[in-house]
């Protein structure tokens, strides 16, 4: 089994974002000590819920300071970026890291991001595919040109070129529409699963990913999927839960307060006086125990990482770094992991 590990880099009230860059960096470096095979960022815009507006450029940061573990965008939204900078960034990432880069594409959330960049939603899906062909176009292809409903290229060469061939590995989050499952099987690309997504929704679509593949006579393995969920593990249950239920309590909250707005965000208020006025509660954290997190002592992890496995997981992303847990915490949990954990799921 393939170990990631995953973050957000959530920004909560009060906390310093170079500290929590600082922090982040620190957590992947020992994921790499631990032999973790890779390290996964998300991208989000004008939200508290993520500081992970530049992606690529955080992942070069931490390609500096590693050496083996290989670095994931979970996922980039290519209809914000101009797709021939996209490429750009992304090849010259490739070549500073040494060839460890793995890009992970989705649509987004909508909301306030399309419109932060001016972008419109209904367009998202065409502007999605159109940018991952170009993307990989460029990275293939010299003298690349293309002609499309949204983007044109008249014979561009990408420079720095990418360091792996044919192109760093790509993968799509396509948890929301068939069409972008469509896109990714009939592209040659490969499902990632993202920690939003119930676990047994997230087979489901693994399920249908597999079915859809064969379809289209392409030959393709769970073995590949990156399969991504909240994850902590502490000595006991009880000690679990008390660690990070607030956390998990914020993350819901972030998630529900930021999709009431059209424009501006969160950021400028205080959650807690919006906590105090709303008239609707998210899901509940038992919830997000049950269907979207391994949380547990070391056994109970260890039970339902091996469950994952039995249906065909064979690359599972951890986690740790959610919702503002401390620091200390993050870094425990993962020394416990690889004590306790790791030696029974590997």
């Amino acid at each position: 089994m393939k170990l990631a590990i995953f973050t957000h880099i959530p920004w909560p009230e009060g906390a310093d974002p170079a500290e929590i860059f600082s922090r982040t960096s620190e957590q992947i470096k020992y994921a790499e000590e631990l032999g973790f095979h890779s390290a996964w960022f998300a991208e989000h815009h004008f939200s508290r819920y993520s500081l992970g507006s530049s992606s690529l450029v955080i992942a070069s940061s931490i390609a500096a300071r590693t050496t083996k573990i290989r670095l994931g965008t979970a996922v980039l939204v290519p209809t914000l970026h101009n797709p021939i900078r996209l490429a750009e960034d992304a090849a010259t990432l490739d070549a500073v890291s040494g060839g460890r880069l793995d890009l992970g594409f989705g649509r987004g959330t909508f909301g306030y991001e399309y419109g932060g960049f001016n972008v419109d939603e209904s367009e998202s899906q065409a502007r999605f595919q159109e940018s991952v062909e170009i993307v990989q176009g460029l990275f293939t292809t010299t003298e690349f040109s293309y002609d499309g409903e949204f983007y044109s290229v008249n014979k561009l060469n990408l420079v720095p070129p990418t360091i792996q061939k044919p192109h760093p590995s790509i993968y799509i989050a396509a948890s929301r529409t068939p069409a972008t499952l469509e896109f990714m099987v009939s592209s040659g690309h490969t499902l990632c699963i993202a920690v939003v997504q119930d676990t047994a929704a997230s087979l489901a679509l693994c399920q249908r990913y597999l079915d859809l593949a064969k379809e289209h006579g392409r030959d393709v393995s769970l073995a590949d999927v990156p399969f991504f969920r909240y994850f902590y593990v502490a000595e006991t249950e009880e000690q679990a839960r008390k660690d990070t239920e607030s956390h998990i309590s914020w993350i819901l909250d972030i998630m529900q307060w930021r999709n009431i707005f059209q424009e501006g965000s969160e950021v400028p208020h205080s959650i807690d006086d919006w906590r105090r006025t709303r008239t609707t509660l998210p899901l509940s954290s038992d919830h997000v125990y049950e269907n979207r997190a391994i949380i547990g002592s070391p056994e109970q992890c260890v039970t339902k990482i091996l469950e994952l496995k039995a249906q065909g997981i064979e690359y599972f992303g951890c986690n740790f770094d959610m919702g503002g847990i401390s620091h200390d915490k993050v870094m425990r949990s993962m020394e416990l992991f690889s004590k306790e954990v790791m030696p029974h799921i590997l």
